[in-house]
């Protein structure tokens, strides 16, 4: 998601709930664990952040941390007055912590959509990953991505998750966020048994569906991204809402071009890849 302050947004019981009984509260809701749920998980870093699973789990989602340190990332994801969390922490050097039991509802979708569901954090388990984000796009480390990995596959496991609905925070929030990056090796998971990928389309330029369009074409575009699950208008006009969701799969489906206006690639890797959920 990035870690930023979401208060509200974040699904928790607001700020002045999160701090009443400042000494209590918190120590009674870091004691629901004395285990990780996974094994892979290094050790447990409590969060006070998380509340009750109102859905029933579906998704997995996945975020960077945004943050210069994994330090400060760890911090913000463990104290109270930040009203966010995640279930699981991976560090650079590929650590795992868990912070929230998979039984509870942590904090890390905000305000998100998928496939009609709009309580993405009650349906979901979230995993921050040590990056500082696009302020430094550089490359996951290798060992990161693949401690990533196997906790994916084991979650997805142990929890039916299919490969469909692993999602990254922007495809859940649609112009509001833009983790975990078109820098993500997605691809790289998806060959490790994690995801569902396409090899992009190529770009070979040609015609676009961009805003000011109008008619049928952007209606079966718009249509076929709402289909796959993001928060898409079918209305038949190209504006800035179907700009972002366009933008927001090329992100993760087509990421050697970010850029909103569906080009010939940017079609037939949505074909490919509705073809892929169907199978």
């Amino acid at each position: 998601m990035s870690v930023a302050f979401q208060g509200l947004a974040a699904g928790g019981p607001g700020l002045y709930n999160a701090l009443r009984g400042a000494f209590a509260a918190p120590f009674r809701r870091r004691s629901h664990m004395v285990a990780p749920d996974s094994p892979f998980a290094a050790e447990l870093r409590l969060s006070p952040n998380h509340g009750e699973r109102l859905r029933p789990l579906s998704a997995l989602i996945l975020h960077y941390t945004g943050m210069p340190t994994a330090a400060a990332a760890l911090r913000l994801l463990t104290i109270a007055e930040s009203q966010v969390s995640s279930h699981y922490f991976v560090d650079e050097d590929g650590t795992i912590l868990q912070l929230v039991s998979e039984a509870r509802r942590a904090w890390h979708a905000g305000h998100s959509f998928w496939a009609g569901e709009e309580d993405i954090n009650s349906a979901s388990i979230g995993i921050e990953i040590v990056h500082p984000g696009h302020d430094d796009p550089h490359p996951f480390p290798d060992r990161q991505i693949e401690a990533v990995a196997k906790l994916c596959r084991d979650i997805c496991a142990r929890n039916a998750i299919v490969p469909a609905r692993v999602l990254g925070h922007s495809d859940i929030a649609v112009g509001r966020k833009i983790d975990p990056g078109e820098f993500f090796p997605w691809k790289v998971l998806a060959e490790r048994g994690v995801g569902l990928f396409v090899e992009p389309a190529p770009i070979v330029g040609g015609e676009t569906l961009e805003r000011g369009a109008q008619g049928g074409e952007v209606e079966a575009l718009q249509r076929a991204l709402a289909d796959y699950g993001y928060k898409s208008p079918v209305s038949g006009s190209y504006g800035d809402d179907t700009a972002a969701v366009v933008a927001a799969f090329q992100r993760h489906f087509r990421p050697r071009l970010v850029d909103g206006r569906a080009d010939a690639s940017t079609l037939e890797t949505l074909r490919a890849l509705a073809a892929g959920a169907r199978a």
